[in-house]
């Protein structure tokens, strides 16, 4: 009898480890380019922080910390951040999600845009990109005097571009 409340008891914590951790999981979906330019046209009366990045780009992976430590500081004021991931769509739950879980990246909206050739959309993000990583937009929330930066951003910088666009 012992045994068997011993054997549900495991279970049922194993069910509740897995299940959190889809859920945390789950907040990664794959999108098309139009589907993200609506976001970024839509974005009322917010600042929109967009970075662009991916698993494997270094740089990437040791600015995303700053990305949502900014996402949480303003939370619930009028600045959102989204963090467009560029791996291959493939590796969505294989890679995508598991890397967001283990990074605990949970406040800022994350997506991985599903457009194998970056030559069709790359431009119509900015004229100005290169197509390297990192990548970071910043729209203000008149949708003007966008600022870019295609270079990683220490924790100091993201928070003085940011600045001007809040104050």
């Amino acid at each position: 009898m012992m045994n068997t409340t011993k054997q549900k008891l495991i279970l049922l914590l194993s069910l509740l480890l897995f299940s959190g951790y889809g859920a945390m999981a789950q907040n990664v979906q794959a999108i098309k380019y139009p589907t993200l330019e609506k976001m970024i046209r839509q974005s009322k009366d917010t600042v929109l922080i967009v970075n662009f990045w991916a698993t494997w780009c270094k740089p990437c992976v040791e600015e995303l910390p700053y990305f949502e430590k900014i996402s949480k500081k303003y939370s619930g004021k009028n600045v959102k951040v989204v963090l467009i991931n560029l791996d291959v769509v493939k590796d969505l739950n294989a890679k995508v999600k598991p890397f967001v879980a283990k990074n605990n990246i949970r406040s800022s909206k994350i997506y991985l845009l599903d457009e194998p050739d970056y030559n069709s959309w790359i431009d119509l993000v900015s004229a100005d990109w290169s197509g390297s990583l990192p990548f970071t937009l910043i729209v203000p929330s008149d949708k003007k005097a966008r600022k870019i930066f295609e270079e990683p951003l220490t924790e100091s910088q993201l928070e003085k571009e940011l600045q001007p666009f809040i104050n």
